[in-house]
C-alpha cells in the first residue's frame, strides 16, 4: 500500500496569499483545495502578517502537509516592495517551521516552467495548464490566480520529488563532471 504525500503549495502576498494542497498518492496528484487570503482590509502590515501566520497554521492543522512548496520573491524595482513580501514568505515559512514541516523554495520562472513549459507564461497559462494536468471543473477554479500560483508551487515539488531524473545535477567543474560520468567523455 502505498501512502499518500500532502504538499501545501504557497504563493505569497501582502494583499492577496494564494495556496493550493495536492495530495499524491501512487505518484498521482489530485487537488484537494486552493484558494486565498485576502488581507486588503488589515491597514497595519504587521496585522496582515499575524493573519498569514494564522491562516497557514490553520491550514497545516486541518491538511497536515508533508512538505511546503513556496515561491521564492522575485526582484523588482520597489525595494520596500519586497521587503513586505520577503516578511510574507518569512511569516509563511515560520509557520511550517513551527510545525517541523520540510520547506522547499522555488523561484517564479522555475514553477512556470515545470507547468508549462515556459518560464515566461502568463499566469493565465499556468491556471489553464493545471485546469487541465488535474482535471480540475470549471466551477472549482478561482478568479483569483494567486490560488493557482499557490498550487503551481506544489505541483512544482511533486514534478522535482517524483522524477530525479529531470532533478539538476551539479558539477564543481570540469574534472568533476569527467569523473562523475567517464562513459560520455570522448579520449
Amino acid at each position: 500500500m502505498t501512502q499518500e504525500r500532502i504538499i501545501l503549495g504557497v504563493d505569497p502576498g501582502t494583499i492577496v496569499m494564494g495556496y493550493g494542497i495536492l495530495a499524491v498518492e501512487d505518484r498521482k496528484p489530485r487537488l484537494m483545495t486552493m484558494g486565498v487570503l485576502k488581507l486588503d482590509k488589515y491597514e497595519d502590515h504587521y496585522l496582515r502578517l499575524r493573519r498569514i501566520y494564522e491562516r497557514m497554521l490553520s491550514l497545516i492543522e486541518e491538511y497536515l502537509p508533508d512538505e511546503l512548496a513556496i515561491e521564492a520573491p522575485f526582484f523588482g524595482k520597489n525595494v520596500q516592495s519586497m521587503l513586505k513580501l520577503g516578511r510574507a514568505q518569512g511569516t509563511a515559512i515560520a509557520a511550517a517551521l513551527n510545525r517541523d514541516i520540510p520547506i522547499f523554495e522555488y523561484a517564479p520562472l522555475k514553477i512556470k516552467l515545470a507547468i508549462t513549459g515556459n518560464g515566461q507564461a502568463s499566469k493565465e497559462q499556468v491556471a489553464g495548464m493545471l485546469q487541465h494536468i488535474l482535471h480540475i471543473p470549471d466551477e472549482n477554479m478561482l478568479p483569483q490566480l494567486d490560488a493557482t500560483d499557490g498550487l503551481a508551487a506544489a505541483f512544482c515539488h511533486y514534478m522535482q520529488v517524483s522524477r530525479p531524473a529531470m532533478q539538476e545535477k551539479s558539477y564543481a567543474g570540469w574534472k568533476d563532471f569527467v569523473a562523475k560520468n567517464p562513459a560520455k567523455v570522448r579520449k
